[in-house]
């Protein structure tokens, strides 16, 4: 299993969890992202830039995803396509899609957008919070151990 973390919008303190995880599960940790990042030295973390342009990290995560692969994003279209790929998508508050609540996911998404692009003000989501940070590392870890006893 490798762990993709569409990485620029991913917050920091998601990633200190992803690079400990990592570390601990012996898992290849894969950033991907249109500007550098810091990432430890280690062999099992790796940085991939991409191009800028909307959906190019996207669509890198998605050409290389494989099934059972975790990708951890807050694009629905990107989880998505990481689902139909049988592969695990898991976003930095700690939820996860699924094939039962992706196409729920998608359709409130559109909503919102087409709202936004009416004009409507629709707020977007409240910033990150340890509470979230923590539900974000509890999800991680249970999956985590749930798939090493495969």
């Amino acid at each position: 299993m490798k762990i993709y973390i569409d990485a620029d919008a991913c917050p920091q303190a998601v990633k200190q969890i992803l690079f400990k995880a990592a570390i601990r599960t012996n898992s290849q940790l894969i950033l991907v992202a249109n500007k550098p990042l810091f990432v430890p030295r280690n062999p099992l973390i790796k940085m991939v830039r991409v191009m800028s342009g909307a959906d190019i990290a996207d669509n890198y995560i998605a050409e290389h995803v494989e099934a059972n692969d975790l990708v951890i994003t807050a694009d629905i279209p990107l989880a998505d396509r990481v689902i139909e790929k049988h592969a695990v998508a898991l976003n930095p508050r700690g939820e996860f899609y699924t094939k039962e609540n992706i196409k729920e996911h998608l359709s409130s998404r559109n909503s919102m957008h087409d709202l936004r692009s009416c004009g409507v003000m629709t707020g977007g989501p409240k910033p990150l919070d340890q509470k979230d940070v923590r539900i974000f590392a509890n999800a991680l870890d249970r999956y985590l151990t749930k798939f090493a006893k495969r």
